[in-house]
């Protein structure tokens, strides 16, 4: 029987741990039958290792989403890998520290205007460098975290996060003529290296969201998240797009 994603040509962004959500997407990507091609911001030599415990090691160009020549030459680099693109993993976020944990009321334009280009504008600026090699049927996933909410620490990146759903619908509406859908996945509180920078071990709301989940809550285990964006990212869901799939155990729709 064929695989999911049997076929399909991916470029995912965001590996730096094997407790990523983008390093267990690309585990099970490639267990589910595509060739994919791996992202590395600064740590190029660590994402390549990551890279050789793959299933099948995959290839890793280096990509700063914030650096337009980077982004300029992207398509011809992944074009040396992939004839084309059939799915986008966005799974990048990143805020200093001044924008975190209680700093909301004091952090500068610097810090927060780092926060929104990292975390918010890059989906459009991924999806555009992208864009040349996205064939009809392209799917765009990016990895969320409920901003319909205030939560505790999360400060401007919870803005950061408003901004880029808002971001993924008007790239829905610019593509959608074009065959390609973007969608994200808001994911539930995951042990991540991004994680450990809200709150020194992890953030706060993350105490007692398995017993508010319905389905419960593994924060060690971003499996659930990936087999989200895998489906997302497959043929399965043809006429989805602009939306905000919940990959949270329920928590998002129990009152307080």
């Amino acid at each position: 029987m064929s695989g999911l994603l049997d076929g399909k040509r991916l470029v995912i962004t965001g590996v730096i741990t094997e407790s990523s959500i983008a390093y267990a997407v690309a585990r099970l990507a490639q267990q589910e039958g595509a060739r994919i091609v791996l992202t590395a911001y600064g740590r190029t030599s660590l994402v390549r290792r990551l890279a050789r415990r793959l299933p099948h090691e995959a290839p890793v160009v280096e990509l700063d989403v914030t650096a337009p020549d980077q982004l300029a030459t992207l398509a011809d680099r992944v074009g040396e890998h992939l004839d084309g693109v059939d799915g986008v993993l966005h799974s990048i976020a990143y805020a200093p520290a001044e924008c975190l944990d209680g700093g909301f009321m004091s952090a500068g334009w610097p810090e927060v205007s780092a926060a929104l280009h990292t975390s918010t504008y890059s989906l459009q600026a991924l999806t555009v460098a992208c864009r040349p090699l996205l064939r009809p049927g392209a799917s765009v996933v990016g990895v969320d975290f409920d901003a319909s909410r205030a939560w505790p620490g999360y400060d401007w990146m919870g803005v950061a996060k408003a901004g880029l759903e808002a971001c993924s619908r008007y790239l829905a509406r610019e593509l959608g003529p074009d065959d390609i859908r973007v969608n994200l996945v808001a994911a539930g509180p995951l042990r991540t290296l991004a994680a450990r920078g809200i709150g020194g071990d992890g953030p706060a709301f993350e105490t007692g969201w398995a017993t508010r989940a319905p389905l419960g809550w593994d924060s060690a285990d971003a499996d659930p998240v990936a087999r989200t964006c895998l489906a997302l990212l497959s043929d399965w869901l043809p006429a989805t797009t602009g939306e905000i799939v919940h990959a949270d155990g329920g928590h998002h729709m129990i009152g307080s």
